[in-house]
């Protein structure tokens, strides 16, 4: 009786108990595990001609994932990272219910038999130091909001901050204290916290941005007073990119974001010599693989090896209807 258990309750359970009580992972994870199965759901309902209330944990099926997967691909023409990112989601909600109902053991393992695709690993996108010296150039600092604007910039460069991190940043988490060396707390993904050294000028641009408030208050605010979104803070670069493009016409064929001013942090360090390990616990990665991909992409780095190298000798719950749980989901 138990192949028969509604799939709804598991659903909530998962999001809910699992997500957000027991692996307390970040906001963006929980948004794209929720709009995954926001998604899955109605794709489910139609492929059965089961109500969406009434969809049972078989339904989720192998060949229905597999069919799921090609309907992203081919209609919602994600790229093949999404769609490895929307089946990590399937597979964590099939073994959140298989751990709890040993029944769906084998439905489990069935669903688990669904690869992932491979990917081709793009070069990652930097922006050069007169890149961002253009940038930088760009704020009005005669004016409130060229101040923040131009301390917004030199921050995110400064720390390798992601856009979510700015934007939630709190004046308590900076220590500008002038006897000690300047330095941000960050809270990171999954709750991670990590302090990262603050340049001089980005520590008194700071200084000067957050006198006279509270320490409860964001750092960065709008023009309403209100905190900046990682929307926001996108939105800003995006029109400081095309301005500085009309004097720096590289700018403008780069696709800027947060993101790669992130990219441009990490690439610039290991320029300057900053080893890896440094760089990793400076950006937050878990692990140094993530951070050796700096050193991968960086040809400048392999171009002067190469020319050392040349000198060198040889050397060897029960769901009422759909609309609620729809609802559920979009509340979330």
């Amino acid at each position: 009786m138990h192949r028969h258990e509604i799939l709804g309750p598991w659903v909530r359970r998962f999001l809910l108990e699992h997500i957000v009580g027991e692996r307390n992972l970040s906001a963006n994870t929980q948004r794209s595990y929720r709009d995954t199965l926001a998604m899955l759901l109605p794709f489910l309902s139609a492929q059965t001609g089961r109500p969406l209330d009434r969809l049972e944990v078989i339904d989720l099926s192998a060949p229905c994932v597999r069919l799921f997967l090609a309907h992203l691909e081919q209609q919602r023409r994600v790229s093949v990272t999404t769609r490895n990112q929307r089946l990590a989601a399937i597979r964590s909600l099939a073994r959140f219910v298989a751990e709890r109902s040993p029944q769906h053991v084998a439905w489990y393992s069935d669903v688990k038999t669904v690869p992932f695709k491979k990917t081709i690993r793009n070069l990652i996108c930097y922006l050069e130091k007169s890149e961002v010296e253009a940038l930088l150039a760009i704020p009005d600092r005669t004016t409130i909001a060229g101040r923040r604007n131009h301390a917004l910039l030199l921050f995110l460069y400064n720390s390798g901050a992601r856009a979510s991190e700015a934007a939630g940043l709190c004046i308590a988490d900076l220590d500008l204290a002038p006897t000690a060396t300047p330095s941000v707390r960050i809270l990171g993904k999954g709750m991670k916290e990590r302090r990262c050294p603050l340049w001089k000028k980005t520590a008194t641009e700071l200084a000067q941005l957050v006198e006279g408030r509270s320490p409860r208050e964001r750092v960065f605010l709008n023009r309403c007073g209100q905190p900046l979104t990682r929307f926001g803070i996108y939105n800003l670069l995006k029109v400081f990119v095309e301005r500085a493009g009309k004097r720096t016409p590289s700018l403008l064929t780069k696709r800027v974001s947060p993101h790669i001013l992130r990219h441009s942090t990490a690439t610039h360090l290991l320029r300057a010599g900053v080893d890896l390990n440094t760089i990793r616990s400076w950006l937050g990665h878990v692990s140094l693989d993530t951070t050796q991909v700096y050193a991968e992409m960086d040809l400048e780095m392999k171009a002067r090896a190469l020319e050392k190298c040349d000198t060198m000798e040889f050397k060897k719950q029960t769901v009422a209807s759909g609309e609620p749980l729809m609802d559920f989901l979009r509340a979330i």
